[in-house]
């Protein structure tokens, strides 16, 4: 086990019964993007961090007042898991950013090209919750922040599978932001939107070549890789992953932007033809 005595970190205006996150914080996906941000952040901020990838380099680094200790991890694998938690000892905050993204038609993809999507960005959060909760409920308080995204409220056009994993995010996030509500567990889903990450060079685009749909596909896909690329960094997610976990009474949803919370408020009042509508002539489909 990775020995440390856990300290406390209070918000201001809070007495010490009223909020009762220790200091210690696991990351997944952190080797790199928005995962390896949020990191950064928190150690920043003098937070012990633990962050968790299949290729992270296993060794404390100092940052900031606090530090970042490397564990790999893979989120698909109970034994690696259970291995990882164990080493990690006590913690009571979460932050799920392991994940990756498939791109093409719906009725291209293989079953097995979709089934490891969700593997990895549904089920990877199940996996790790299911060993990181018992740990958390023993505090007062704890905290589990999902990097879910904008594909996961509205479709994305040539990402289906992508956004159902995001879109089962969303449904099990809030049924466990009710169902642990009595051990003081929070629940938030960040949803961010362009983010300008490796996410995009790794984005994977099986069966393309003698699709009906190829034009369409290659259409679509350009203008995310574009919107990717001058999109907001991955700083701006870590930035809001922190605030979250300074609130009293953490929201189900936050999305990052201006211009995606908006596009979140007209999701709620158009019908859904007219988004749709809008989806299709943004991604020139």
């Amino acid at each position: 086990m990775i020995a440390d005595v856990p300290r406390y970190h209070y918000n201001q205006g809070m007495s010490r019964n009223d909020f009762l996150y220790t200091d210690r914080i696991v990351v997944t996906g952190a080797g790199s993007g928005i995962g390896k941000a949020v990191a950064e952040r928190f150690a920043s901020e003098g937070y012990t961090v633990f962050g968790l990838s299949r290729t992270i380099e296993e060794k404390r680094t100092d940052v900031g007042k606090g530090s970042i200790t490397g564990v790999r991890c893979d989120v698909t694998d109970d034994e690696s898991i259970s291995h990882a938690i164990e080493r990690i000892g006590d913690f009571s905050i979460i932050v799920h950013s392991a994940g990756f993204g498939i791109a093409g038609a719906a009725e291209d993809t293989p079953p097995d090209a979709a089934r490891k999507q969700i593997e990895t960005n549904y089920f990877g959060v199940l996996n790790m919750n299911r060993h990181a909760l018992p740990v958390m409920r023993k505090h007062a308080k704890s905290l589990v922040v999902i990097i879910s995204s904008i594909a996961g409220r509205v479709p994305i056009p040539f990402q289906s599978h992508y956004s159902s994993s995001k879109y089962a995010l969303e449904a099990y996030a809030g049924c466990l932001k009710m169902e642990a509500a009595c051990f003081g567990v929070e629940c938030t889903l960040v949803e961010p939107g362009d983010i300008r990450t490796g996410f995009t060079e790794h984005r994977s685009f099986p069966h393309i070549e003698n699709s009906v749909y190829k034009d369409m596909a290659e259409r679509a896909v350009a203008r995310m890789v574009d919107d990717e690329l001058n999109g907001m960094s991955p700083q701006s997610v870590a930035d809001v992953v922190f605030k979250v976990s300074k609130k009293k009474h953490p929201p189900l949803r936050v999305a990052v932007g201006f211009q995606y919370k908006a596009l979140m408020v007209l999701a709620r009042l158009l019908p859904d033809s007219v988004i749709l509508a809008i989806l299709k002539k943004m991604y020139r489909v």
